[in-house]
């Protein structure tokens, strides 16, 4: 080997050399800096922020620290589209909301909010487990900057109002907020009122300042906001269940290293499929507050709440017909609800 080789192959070695040192530098690095994951929550004192907070506190367990988890429920961080938006973009890492808010993102999100599909808690919490629910509901919002980690049951749907609700005729003319679902807005055209989407934390000004007479809404989320000081009546309509769904950063997770990203997906999981027993004693404790709140809860005559969800339970053939997309995502969690039964 001449000079001119040895001083190349010598060069060659270096490069290599300081390639490797770089590379080692970098995955130091990787497992040395601490990934900041902001939850943000509609709720407080109910299903959604309670099981933000189990699966930050996961998340920083199993993680060693390496991610810090910070809470901020009653949509501190804005209304709920704020939330979504500012998850899409990455300024929030971690949005646990119910899933028709995402309809902007894509309509399919909505099916689990329709009338009927479930009639209990038991069933409705089989539905989110089941897995044909949870890979459909996961891979939506893929290509809009999210990346789904659960699905979860928070609570039954109830009708808080100012003035009480007492028969199926009282929703006649009624201004009623609802969530961001076609399913609500036509169930609820359907009993005779006009259906209002708006976010939680805009509710009970709204309805103290008389623009809206009702609300659709879980009693956890009423107690925990103290919605007895605006409203003191719940008609236990038990029209539909209220799910939550658990969508990460897409922009953020593909920034974790490998062993973290499995991390979230698997303490995001875990953390639903164990979570309903605690599901539970956050609905009674909430039931207990309203009470003391002076809050009432009104149901409904038997035959009256019968025809209601007669009436509403044809809703979802009239929304699908059109729609094969959202026809087939409805029947992938009706299918699961017969399962649950």
């Amino acid at each position: 080997m001449n000079f001119v080789q040895e001083k190349l192959a010598v060069t060659a070695t270096a490069s290599v050399l300081a390639l490797a040192a770089a590379l080692s530098c970098g995955t130091a690095q990787a497992q040395d800096k601490t990934f900041v994951m902001k939850i943000t929550t509609p709720t407080i004192h109910a299903v959604l922020d309670q099981y933000g907070k189990a699966f930050g506190d996961a998340v920083e367990k199993d993680s060693g620290g390496r991610i810090k988890a910070e809470l901020y429920p009653a949509s501190q961080l804005g209304t709920i589209p704020r939330q979504i938006e500012g998850t899409q973009f990455g300024a929030i890492q971690c949005a646990i909301i119910p899933p028709e808010f995402f309809v902007g993102i894509d309509e399919r999100f909505e099916v689990l909010a329709a009338p009927g599909l479930v009639t209990s808690a038991a069933q409705a919490e089989k539905v989110a487990a089941d897995p044909q629910v949870r890979k459909f509901y996961l891979g939506l919002g893929a290509n809009k900057g999210l990346h789904g980690v659960a699905v979860g049951y928070a609570e039954e749907s109830e009708v808080v109002s100012k003035n009480a609700i007492r028969h199926l005729d009282d929703f006649k003319g009624k201004k009623i907020r609802i969530f961001a679902s076609e399913f609500q807005s036509k169930s609820f055209g359907k009993l005779g009122t006009t259906p209002v989407a708006m976010s939680p934390g805009d509710v009970v000004a709204a309805l103290q300042q008389g623009a809206l007479d009702a609300s659709i809404a879980g009693v956890q989320l009423l107690s925990g906001l103290h919605f007895f000081d605006a409203a003191k009546y719940i008609t236990m309509t038990n029209h539909a269940a209220i799910f939550y769904v658990v969508e990460i950063s897409k922009k953020w997770y593909d920034s974790l290293p490998p062993d973290l990203q499995q991390i979230v997906d698997r303490d995001a999981s875990d953390t639903a499929l164990n979570f309903n027993a605690r599901a539970q004693e956050i609905e009674d404790a909430a039931v207990k507050a309203w009470t003391a709140g002076k809050g009432e809860f009104i149901t409904l005559p038997a035959d009256e709440q019968a025809a209601m969800i007669k009436t509403m339970v044809s809703v979802g053939a009239d929304i699908t017909k059109e729609k094969p997309a959202v026809a087939d995502a409805f029947q992938i969690v009706s299918d699961a609800a017969a399962r649950a039964k």
